[in-house]
C-alpha cells in the first residue's frame, strides 16, 4: 500500500462521535483521515423550507433498508459531513446520574454501565462548552452533579411558552430551560450568528449557527494540516491481518472506484445502525460472525427511545417562533402514582400546516391544519426503551440492512402522555392532545432512528459485550467504536451530548496511546 494511504488514525464518520473525536485528536500532529460517506449539506434556500425538509424529505438518504418481513424501510437519516447533527434539534442533555446504574422500570431492568457518571462528568462539561450549550444549573430537578456552570445563558422563552412555564410552576412542577447548542447572543442580536428562526429543529442551519459537528468540530479540525477529509467515501468493509487481531485495510468505494487505506488505529463512527452493519459486513475466517462479534451482541440490543410528537390545542394562539426552550423532568423517575421511570417532556420546533400535513394528525371539529398550527403547543415526549437482544440490526443475503424492532416498556410512555394530558387540562388547553405520526416513506417513524443506540455495547465481560470500557473491541487491538453504539441502556434524553462527551473521553485515551 502506498505510504500516502497510511495514517496514524482513520475515523469513519463525521457526526457527533467521529467529528468530535477528530477535533480532539487534531492538535496532536498525528496524521488523521476522516472518511464521510456523504458530502456537505448543500447551502441553499431549501435548508429553511419545511416543505422540502419535512414533506419532500429532500435531504434524507435514498437508501432502502428492510424490516423483519423483508418489506422496504425508508429511514429518516442523513449522510452528510456532520452526520445527523446537521438536522438535530440541538437539545444537549446529560444522562442522569442514576442512568449509569441498574434501574428498575415497569417493563424490566435497565442495565448498569461499566463506567460511572463521575467518569464522564468532566467530559460532559467540556462537550457543553465546545458545543455552545446554553442552560441554567439547578433548574432541572433531575440534573446530575456538575463541576462547572454552563458557559452560555439560557435561551429565553417567548411569551406563550413563558405563560405555560408559569402555569406549570403554579401546578407544583419544576419546568426549566432546555440546554441548547446554538450560537445565539440575545444581548447583541445584531451580531448574533443565530437569528432564532423557526426552522432549526430538523433542518440544516443556513447561517451555520447551530452547534453541529461540522461547524463546531470538523471545520476547525481541518484547519490543522495533519487532518484530511474524504467525502463521498463509503466504507465497504474492514479487513484484518492474518491473526485477526488488527484491522489492516479500510476498503472504500469513492466515486465509483475502490480505494484502500490503512492506519495504526481505526475508529468506526457511522451511527449505531451503520456501525453495526459495517462490522457485520466485515466478517472473515477469523471473525466469521463479523468483527468484534464473538459474543454475538453486534447489532443486538438496538434502542431508539419511545418518542412521540403530540399537539395540544389551546384557546389562545401560539405565535412562538423558536419554541424548543421548555422542558419538564418531574416524571423522569416516576411519581407517587407510578414508581417507575416515565421519561422526559419538552418541545419540538414550531410546526406549521405543511409539516402537519406530512404527519396527518387527527383534526378536531372546526379546525384546519393551518389553524391547528397557529394554536398548537408541539410537545416531544421521550421514554426509555429497554435493551432486547431480539431488537437488532442484521444484513440480508444482498447486504441490505435489516432492522427488527418491537417496542417495549410502553406503559411508561403511556403514563407520561396521561400526565401531560392532565397538566394541560389544568393549563387552559381545552381541545386535548393529537398524535402526529411523522412517517417518512410510510415505514419507519421519524423517531425510529433519530436516537439510535446500543448495537455494539461496551462492558467488562467479553461474553456479554463487544467493547471494553474504552470502546475498543475485546478481540481487536487497533479498532474503536465511537458513536451511540456503545450504550448499554438509553436513558430518556437525547443521546447526542453523551456521544460527544464519550468521544472526548476516548480521544484522551487515544492521545495517550499515540504518544
Amino acid at each position: 500500500m502506498p505510504a500516502q494511504n497510511h495514517y496514524d488514525v482513520i475515523i469513519i464518520g463525521s457526526g457527533a462521535g467521529g467529528g468530535t473525536l477528530a477535533y480532539r485528536l487534531a492538535p496532536s500532529g498525528k496524521r488523521i483521515l476522516l472518511l464521510e460517506r456523504g458530502d456537505y449539506v448543500p447551502r441553499e434556500k431549501a435548508n429553511w423550507s419545511t416543505r422540502a425538509v419535512n414533506l419532500e424529505a429532500r435531504y434524507n438518504t435514498k437508501e432502502v433498508w428492510r424490516d423483519k418481513d423483508g418489506k422496504p424501510l425508508h429511514p429518516h437519516t442523513n449522510y452528510y459531513v456532520g452526520g445527523n447533527t446537521k438536522f438535530y434539534g440541538a437539545a444537549l442533555f446529560r444522562l442522569r446520574h442514576q442512568d449509569f446504574g441498574e434501574l428498575r422500570h415497569h417493563g424490566g431492568l435497565s442495565p448498569a454501565w461499566p463506567i460511572s457518571y463521575d467518569d464522564l462528568e468532566s467530559y460532559y462539561t467540556q462537550a457543553e462548552h465546545l458545543y455552545h450549550v446554553h442552560g441554567e444549573r439547578g433548574a432541572d430537578p433531575t440534573e446530575p452533579p456538575t463541576s462547572a456552570p454552563y458557559k452560555y445563558p439560557v435561551v429565553t422563552h417567548e411569551p406563550r411558552i413563558q405563560q405555560l412555564s408559569d402555569d406549570l410552576r403554579k401546578l407544583g412542577l419544576s419546568p426549566f430551560h432546555v440546554p441548547l447548542g446554538i450560537m445565539l447572543d440575545e444581548v447583541n442580536p445584531r451580531t448574533s450568528p443565530c437569528i432564532r428562526c423557526d426552522t432549526c429543529d430538523g433542518h440544516p442551519c443556513l447561517v451555520a449557527a447551530k452547534s453541529d459537528a461540522q461547524v463546531v468540530c470538523v471545520d476547525p479540525a481541518l484547519r490543522h494540516p495533519n487532518v484530511s477529509l474524504l467525502t463521498n467515501a463509503y466504507v465497504e468493509r474492514l479487513e484484518t491481518n492474518p491473526s485477526g487481531r488488527e484491522v489492516s485495510r479500510v476498503a472504500v468505494r469513492r466515486n465509483g472506484a475502490r480505494e484502500e487505506f490503512s492506519a495504526n488505529i481505526v475508529v468506526v463512527s457511522c451511527g449505531a445502525i451503520n456501525s453495526a452493519a459495517l462490522l457485520l459486513r466485515s466478517a472473515n475466517d477469523r471473525h466469521p460472525s463479523g468483527l468484534a462479534n464473538s459474543s454475538d451482541v453486534v447489532g443486538r440490543h438496538y434502542m431508539g427511545h419511545t418518542n412521540g410528537v403530540l399537539l395540544a390545542l389551546s384557546r389562545c394562539e401560539n405565535p412562538t417562533v423558536f419554541q424548543k426552550t421548555l422542558a419538564v423532568n418531574d416524571f423522569y423517575f416516576g411519581d407517587k402514582d407510578f414508581p417507575y421511570p416515565m421519561g422526559h417532556i419538552s418541545f419540538v420546533g414550531k410546526l406549521d400546516g405543511v409539516t402537519l400535513s406530512a404527519g396527518a394528525p387527527a383534526i378536531a371539529p372546526g379546525w384546519t391544519l393551518d389553524l391547528m398550527a397557529k394554536h398548537s403547543l408541539d410537545f416531544w415526549l421521550t421514554s426509555e426503551d429497554l435493551p432486547d437482544p431480539n431488537n437488532r440490526v442484521a444484513l440480508n443475503r444482498d447486504g441490505e440492512i435489516v432492522l427488527t424492532y418491537t417496542p417495549n416498556n410502553l406503559e411508561a410512555y403511556n403514563r407520561l402522555v396521561a400526565k401531560l394530558k392532565s397538566l394541560l387540562r389544568q393549563a387552559d388547553c381545552h381541545e386535548g392532545l393529537f398524535s402526529l405520526n411523522l412517517f417518512v416513506g410510510e415505514r419507519i417513524p421519524l423517531a425510529g432512528v433519530a436516537h439510535q443506540n446500543g448495537t455494539i455495547r461496551f462492558g467488562r465481560d467479553p461474553k456479554s459485550s463487544a467493547l471494553d470500557p474504552n470502546c475498543k473491541p475485546h478481540e481487536l487491538d487497533n479498532l474503536y467504536v465511537v458513536d451511540a453504539s456503545f450504550f448499554p441502556s438509553s436513558g430518556a434524553v437525547n443521546p447526542a451530548l453523551t456521544i460527544m462527551a464519550n468521544a472526548l473521553r476516548v480521544g484522551d485515551h487515544l492521545l495517550e496511546r499515540l504518544r
